[in-house]
């Protein structure tokens, strides 16, 4: 019992992760229509703001709070800087300026810092176990699957009650009604990029957690799974990117727990099937976009 209970929480866990880089794209494309898959490289920034902290010695809480914001402010800048002059261009365009942009950083990273890993101490409460009666169960993926849940309740909450949060709503259903009522596209596009890049921060401390350590490819894998996460979804909503990323971790989870060892290299290709089943039974995903974008 306390086996399943486990990849249970390990599944919730991953689904958690990638609940929260999709929805990271999503926020982005909802309102630009941009793939962003620099949104790995920003999982990195705030790895490295991590890193950079625990080493110089600053309070964990402090840490993990400066690497949300690095997270977030390279968001702000990469769009100030590469995708703001792009804001016009097709839908092709923006997608070779989000490689562009990534593929820059993660040079970056790798000269000016290192192409090996880097360790991140991990407090020892994360490195235990948590005992409920006969079940003992991981730190890590409890810390996860709480942060996950602060970290959708606090979007919603933001999305809907303040008036920033229902700027972006409105901006998601129709761009260029927004602009027609007065309202600064500029800085609507800005917080949505800020809170992308704060949702790649916090997926980056629970990424690190799992992982204890950090590396210029650290968000490669993870962003792309987000996204695919995000079409299962229905590509640009949000409650849907929430849904195919659970989807997504508790399939990956499920499959490494149950296949027989001899299928599980090919456990990809099992995911992927789910995939495709998925997109099959509902092509514009489980939640579509209610003014879905297809290029």
């Amino acid at each position: 019992m306390d086996i399943v209970l486990q990849q249970v929480l390990n599944a919730i866990s991953l689904g958690g992760i990638y609940a929260l880089l999709a929805l990271g794209l999503a926020v982005v494309f909802s309102i630009v229509g941009l793939i962003n898959f620099a949104h790995g490289e920003l999982m990195t920034v705030a790895g490295y703001a991590l890193f950079l902290g625990v080493l110089f010695a600053v309070p964990l809480p402090l840490a993990l709070a400066l690497a949300v914001a690095a997270a977030a402010g390279a968001a702000v800048l990469t769009e100030r800087l590469a995708f703001r002059p792009m804001r016009r261009a097709d839908a092709t365009a923006l997608l070779l300026t989000s490689f562009a942009v990534s593929a820059i950083l993660r040079v970056l990273f790798q000269n000016g810092i290192s192409a090996r890993p880097k360790p991140v101490p991990l407090p020892p409460a994360l490195s235990g176990t948590v005992d409920l009666g006969p079940v003992h169960l991981g730190a890590v993926p409890l810390a996860s699957i709480l942060v996950t849940l602060v970290s959708l309740i606090l979007l919603t909450l933001f999305l809907k009650r303040t008036t920033m949060g229902r700027a972006m709503r409105a901006a998601a259903e129709d761009f260029q009604v927004l602009r027609l009522m007065g309202i600064r596209a500029n800085r609507v596009v800005a917080v949505a990029f800020a809170l992308s890049g704060a949702l790649a921060g916090v997926s980056a401390l629970l990424w690190v957690a799992q992982r204890g350590s950090v590396d210029p490819l650290m968000g490669f894998i993870p962003v792309l799974k987000a996204f695919v996460a995000a079409v299962i979804g229905g590509l640009g909503s949000l409650p849907g990117a929430v849904a195919g990323g659970f989807v997504l971790g508790i399939t990956e989870v499920l499959f490494q727990a149950f296949l027989p060892e001899a299928a599980l290299p090919f456990r990809d290709a099992f995911v992927l099937s789910v995939v495709i089943a998925i997109l099959i039974w509902r092509p514009d995903g489980l939640i579509p976009a209610k003014s879905a974008r297809r290029s």
